[in-house]
């Protein structure tokens, strides 16, 4: 994998965060002895300048400014993915990975979540999404792609390519 043509393989995950990129991992990862706030606080660590601090994360998520000072782990599982998102943004990514970030979570709450991307996306920063709510991803996406095991079945613009074909991409139809 490269990254303005720089090679990842190896490199620490360190170094990749300096170079922009931040991850939204399936699961969240929190740090369980940290608050809401030190979670968030540990995105910043890289010191990447950017549009992305304590005041534009809870302007974003506003309920986590109430929660900051609460165990991270003792939120229910949409606060937490929204922590885990504004710790991502904490760094000034140019890329932010996002995997499966609707998983278990209430339709309320992913919706909260998937309408922060036209604010994250106005700072021009890239999101790869890896979601299987086909039809919500699409919403939020200029292009897609479809794997199956391992290898892209289909690509292109969103605009341009129909559920069905995205459905037989994505079963192996």
């Amino acid at each position: 994998m490269r990254f303005d043509g720089r090679a990842l393989g190896g490199m620490p995950a360190e170094r990749i965060a300096a170079l922009g990129i931040a991850m939204v991992p399936e699961g969240r990862l929190l740090f369980p002895s940290l608050t809401v706030e030190e979670n968030l606080r540990m995105g910043a660590l890289t010191r990447r300048g950017g549009p992305w601090n304590l005041a534009s994360v809870y302007a974003l998520f506003p309920m986590l400014r109430g929660l900051s000072q609460r165990p991270a782990t003792s939120l229910s599982g949409g606060q937490q993915q929204m922590v885990a998102v504004g710790r991502a943004l904490m760094s000034n990514p140019r890329l932010l990975l996002c995997d499966e970030l609707s998983l278990g979570l209430a339709p309320l709450v992913v919706e909260e979540i998937y309408r922060a991307f036209e604010r994250i996306r106005a700072d021009g920063m890239a999101i790869v999404l890896v979601e299987q709510d086909v039809a919500r991803a699409c919403a939020v996406s200029d292009s897609m792609l479809c794997l199956l095991k391992g290898r892209v079945t289909l690509a292109g613009a969103v605009a341009g390519v129909s559920h069905q074909r995205i459905a037989a991409a994505y079963f192996g139809e």
